[in-house]
């Protein structure tokens, strides 16, 4: 349970009207609210009066009476309201059915009587408190009182009913954010457990058919293809990745396909050091490499080169993977949404960084393509997620 469920509800009668809800609670916003609510409460009170009444006073005497007296009663309940709490260590904000109810009778009562008692005082000028003698007076604020507690037991009850529906709600969206980032990574790892045989297949048949004629190739391509399993190992165990580590990743996969492609693959990464530490997701940058080797150089002939860059643009950093493999043209494979490896990316990157990443798949010019990964600086891809409790 998140310190936000634990918390009691604060709610204030106003609060049952949605334009008072736009105001986050603190003692000023409530000692606003308690004077308006007993302005409001006044002026119904006046009309009331007026109607039911047959005396002549006028309707400012009246106004201003029980604006008085109103306003009294409103600030002796929330100021009872604040030293109970604090006396009772919150017992009153975090007691439930009768005993709310029972508290809040009490506190209307002891406010009502006092309320009319000094209003009196100070409208007449005089020592009102015969008043408290006088038995139709009491019972008639008692009875004020009595409708005023039942108030604000309905309005507490309201405003936790409401409180429950909204934590309720954003625990849904918690756990379909999760789920769709699970999903999102159980497609990335799918892709990947398929693309990874393949890739080991050949390279240990690379390996075989080098160490009788190229044996010290042979020895490189198995030392670097041990570091790019080393590190595909740590990315698939880990939540989290630096842009270093990816890049160091996808230098050792090229590394591999270099021996086996020769001339027909050449590749840059270029990587400021200040970049090398950002936190990114683990295996963002891999699927990409593959699709440019697999649709965009393995098609072409006489192969070509892909260039990693990373820089920074405004709060984002900018991934670029450019290839001058076959392009967009008719007869590439290639589909120009990226295929199904760059939707699961999309997907993936959706449900880490919602709206703050996307990926853009650019034509180059004479040939090939680059996709531009646009990611938020400074937000863990884990942490942009809740978990569910």
């Amino acid at each position: 349970m998140t310190q936000q469920e634990q918390a009691p509800v604060r709610a204030h009668p106003l609060e049952l009207i949605p334009f008072f809800r736009r105001w986050r609670p603190s003692p000023r916003r409530d000692l606003a609210y308690t004077v308006i609510w007993s302005t409001l409460i006044g002026v119904v009170l006046t009309a009331c009066v007026r109607l039911l009444s047959q005396d002549d006073a006028s309707l400012a005497e009246r106004w201003w009476s029980l604006l008085l007296m109103s306003n009294l009663v409103g600030l002796i309940v929330h100021g009872g309201m604040v030293a109970g709490n604090r006396l009772l260590r919150g017992w009153p904000r975090r007691a439930r059915g009768l005993p709310r109810f029972l508290f809040n009778l009490a506190l209307m009562a002891v406010a009502v009587l006092l309320g009319v008692v000094l209003g009196n005082a100070i409208w007449n000028r005089g020592n009102s408190l015969h008043l408290l003698t006088n038995r139709a007076v009491v019972i008639q604020c008692l009875v004020i009182a009595a409708c005023i507690a039942l108030l604000m037991y309905l309005v507490r009850s309201a405003a936790e009913r409401r409180h429950a529906v909204a934590m309720e709600a954003a625990r849904q969206k918690e756990f379909e954010a999760a789920s769709a980032r699970m999903l999102a990574e159980a497609r990335l790892r799918a892709l990947q457990a398929q693309i990874e045989p393949h890739f080991l297949y050949n390279t240990l048949a690379n390996v075989v058919g080098l160490i009788g004629p190229r044996p010290a190739q042979a020895q490189h391509m198995l030392e670097r293809f041990i570091d790019y399993l080393r590190a595909s190992l740590a990315a698939s165990r880990s939540e989290e990745a630096t842009l270093g580590s990816e890049a160091a990743l996808i230098g050792a996969y090229l590394d591999v396909l270099a021996v086996r492609m020769g001339e027909r693959l050449r590749y840059r990464i270029e990587l400021p050091d200040e970049l090398r530490q950002v936190r990114i997701a683990p295996m963002l940058l891999q699927p990409v490499v593959e699709n440019a080797i697999a649709h965009g150089l393995e098609p072409k002939v006489e192969g070509g080169e892909i260039v990693v860059s990373a820089r920074v643009e405004g709060e984002q950093l900018c991934v670029r993977i450019s290839d001058t493999g076959v392009g967009l043209d008719d007869t590439a494979p290639r589909k120009p949404g990226g295929g199904v490896g760059l939707s699961n990316l999309r997907e993936r990157l959706r449900s880490l960084y919602g709206g703050a990443a996307k990926v853009e798949l650019l034509e180059n010019q004479p040939c090939g393509m680059t996709v531009r990964l646009v990611l938020p600086l400074n937000v863990s891809p884990t942490s942009s997620i809740p978990s569910v409790p």
